[in-house]
């Protein structure tokens, strides 16, 4: 059973936090339809809200080890928690990130998405599902943006270290771009109704550089990004 304290903490992180982003997105939605760009700095701003209600009410310090990187990238993140999603557009300027199909179609909130670029990843639909993802992904090669990728395909409880999905060596391969893997541990105080106080790291791990054996660049990854797993 979560202390008083943690279940007033995550009221309050809930309601403010949500009721933020439902005003953000009251606010974006027609600035978008004049000009989509102007909606990035609402995004950011969006992301900087998430990181104060965390550190503000539920006590929740975040700790980056390691460089994150800016450009040219592909990124392979552990994904414990919605933590690890809702972060993303303040740990980098703008990403791509490849995001499970059903949340692009919230409505106005998947609308949103696509615009700043999330990729949809239909799970369950095969080849055709793939290759969509993948020359999705190319159009954005030549614009310097980080691609961000799930590579185990869904959240994992912390101390998991499921096999990663097909669809990470096929983007590796068709990218050719180099691979920074992110652990995190968000899973121990984030992955629950009542949130826990203490301290998220997210741990950068060495580049990988393109052109490895799918074997060898899987089995990189899956350890870099297991690396806060005990």
């Amino acid at each position: 059973m979560a202390g008083a304290l943690a279940v007033l903490r995550s009221l309050l992180f809930y309601v403010l936090y949500y009721g933020g982003t439902f005003v953000l997105v009251v606010i974006a939605l027609p600035v978008s339809l004049v000009n989509n760009r102007w909606a990035f700095p609402i995004i950011g701003l969006w992301a900087r809200l998430h990181r104060i209600c965390v550190t503000l009410f539920l006590g929740i310090r975040v700790e980056v080890r390691g460089d994150l990187p800016k450009s040219g990238v592909l990124v392979a993140m552990k994904h414990e928690s919605f933590f690890d999603a809702l972060e993303l557009p303040g740990l980098f300027k703008r990403p791509v990130v490849f995001a499970k199909a059903e949340l692009l179609r919230i409505p106005v909130w998947g609308w949103l998405g696509g615009v700043h670029g999330l990729i949809p990843v239909e799970r369950s639909a095969g080849a055709k599902a793939l290759r969509s993802m993948l020359s999705a992904a190319k159009a954005q090669l030549g614009t310097g943006r980080v691609f961000v990728i799930f590579p185990e395909g869904t959240r994992v409880p912390h101390g998991k270290a499921p096999q990663l999905q097909a669809g990470f060596a096929a983007l590796y391969k068709v990218l050719g771009l180099p691979v920074v893997p992110i652990a995190v541990d968000s899973g121990r105080l984030y992955h629950r109704r009542w949130k826990q106080p203490g301290t998220i790291t997210l741990a950068v791990g060495e580049p990988i550089p393109p052109g490895l054996p799918r074997e060898e660049v899987e089995r990189r990854v899956h350890v870099a990004i297991n690396a806060l797993n005990t």
